[in-house]
């Protein structure tokens, strides 16, 4: 008679948006992975990379402040960002504490895994690489842009990005992870920037796509300007599996609630459209509810009604996998 065990699920992406997600995860009986992108060079990640060879925290330490069980007032400090004039101006304490972590460590992910046990937090978090990544994006008028905070900037619809170092490997403990995942979240968060340089990865790609596990992308409710400008459900996961170069996309999760107009800022941001049949011709599983939480004026994600979402795709734990 098997074992039950609890089911295991991986979440991939970076930026705002996962953080949302893993808050109403790390609530669920599940073992929760997040495997992080390390693209990021804006701000004070972006700083810190210029001093020192080492992987950018910012999406890092935001993952491990959602997954966290601590008073909020240390995930305030972790948080707090010097406004000041001088060398430490821009910069967040929680960036700066998991360098030093990083230099004090053999390795980031043993860093990682000294800030988890202070924090608490509910889960395991992987950077997707051992190697910072610098993307780059080729635009529809050719020109190359190199450097992830500088792509949205230009104002062009984007043909595709791609990564520097060019054939870098994943973490051996991401790969793991996805081999042995239930379920395998994707999401969300900015396509070209956050979601995009993961699945970059050729083996994290490949294993992904082997996986038997259902695989769900999050759609965005906003489009992204410089990024997704007037894009819909649909085409957002059609770029993934352009850059991937194969379908491997199950499901999606779309948001069917409308946003408040006083709440679509900047002014050029519009609510992603809805594009049933292209979902169809994709061969991909649309799930439209009301996934809306326009708590404190913003635009997120429900993160209750999403976890719950997704937990209901789990296949059952008490079979087997094949």
């Amino acid at each position: 008679m098997k074992k039950e065990t609890k089911p295991k699920v991986v979440v991939i992406g970076g930026g705002t948006g996962l953080p949302v997600i893993l808050k109403g995860l790390k609530k669920k009986d599940i073992h929760l992975t997040a495997i992080v992108t390390v693209a990021d060079d804006g701000g004070s990640s972006g700083k810190i990379r210029e001093q020192m060879d080492v992987l950018p925290p910012g999406d890092i330490r935001n993952v491990m402040l959602a997954l966290s069980n601590v008073d909020p007032r240390v995930v305030d400090l972790f948080q707090y960002r010097f406004a000041v004039d001088g060398d430490l101006s821009g910069h967040v304490i929680g960036n700066l504490i998991l360098t030093a972590l990083s230099q004090l460590n053999d390795s980031y992910v043993d860093a990682i895994n000294v800030l988890a046990t202070v924090l608490k937090i509910r889960g395991k978090v992987i950077p997707a690489t051992d190697q910072p990544l610098i993307l780059n994006a080729e635009m529809e008028d050719g020109s190359i842009v190199h450097g992830e905070s500088l792509i949205p900037l230009q104002g062009k619809h984007i043909n595709r990005v791609y990564i520097e170092p060019e054939n870098v490997k994943p973490y051996p403990t991401a790969v793991e992870a996805v081999k042995e995942a239930d379920l395998i979240v994707i999401g969300p968060g900015s396509l070209y920037t956050s979601i995009l340089p993961n699945l970059l990865l050729t083996e994290l790609a490949d294993e992904i796509i082997a996986s038997k596990a259902p695989k769900v992308y999050i759609t965005n409710i906003l489009t992204q300007i410089g990024e997704t400008d007037f894009f819909s459900d649909a085409d957002h996961i059609k770029v993934i599996h352009e850059h991937v170069g194969k379908s491997f996309i199950d499901k999606t999760l779309i948001n069917t609630t409308t946003v408040p107009k006083e709440l679509l800022f900047p002014e050029d941001v519009a609510q992603v459209e809805h594009n049933a049949k292209g979902m169809e011709e994709l061969g991909v599983e649309a799930i439209y509810q009301d996934f809306l939480s326009t708590e404190d004026g913003l635009v997120r994600h429900a993160a209750e009604k999403v976890a719950d979402a997704l937990l209901a795709m789990l296949p059952d734990q008490n079979n087997e996998k094949e």
